[in-house]
This record gives structure tokens, sequence and C-alpha cells, in this order.
């Protein structure tokens, strides 16, 4: 939040911050868990409920220059930015919620 605060001071006053995404998410991994639980409760309704696992198939993409719900759109990387963007739609069609999650 401090760098989102700095870039409004320095460069761009008008920004606004819509929602932050867990990315790179190994539920697994006790860090990841303990991470998620850090930023929900700090963040609260700002954070999506999707995250994003660490995929392989979602890292290999790139080197082939293909996007990632191309290179294999049933990875699980590929599935949950699907859903992110379900996810994203929803939020910005509903402007009350929207409004409330913006930091300003």
């Amino acid at each position: 939040m401090l760098t989102v605060r700095e870039v409004r001071q320095t460069l761009n006053p008008a920004l606004d911050l819509h929602g932050v995404v867990l990315t790179m998410y190994d539920k697994r991994n006790n860090l990841s868990r303990q991470v998620e639980e850090d930023v929900r409760s700090n963040l609260g309704d700002l954070v999506y409920e999707t995250t994003i696992p660490r995929n392989i198939r979602l890292s290999e993409a790139p080197s082939h220059s293909i996007p990632a719900l191309i290179y294999d759109h049933r990875s699980s990387g590929a599935i949950a930015y699907q859903k992110l963007a379900a996810e994203l739609l929803r939020r910005m069609n509903d402007p009350v919620a929207l409004n409330e999650r913006l930091i300003g």
C-alpha cells in the first residue's frame, strides 16, 4: 500500500486500486497460507477471492510466445485466471461494492 501511496504522490494522483490478487499461491505451503491470511485480514474485501496457483503450464506459456489461456486452457492456472476474470466482471458490475473497495 505504501507503493500505491508513493505513486499517487509522485506520478499519478488519480491512481485507484480496484483489488489485490494473490498469485503463485500454493495451498500446500504454510507460508502461502500465512501470507493469504495476513493480506485478507489487512485488506478485507479488496482481495479477490480467486487465487492464482503456482503452475508449470503458466510458466511455460511465455517461452512459447502463447498466452496461458491458449497454451493450456485446462491447466489449473488458466482456469484460475478465467475465474478471476469472471470475479472482476462481477465486481465491475456492482458499482456500490466497487466504490467501497477503492482505496482513496
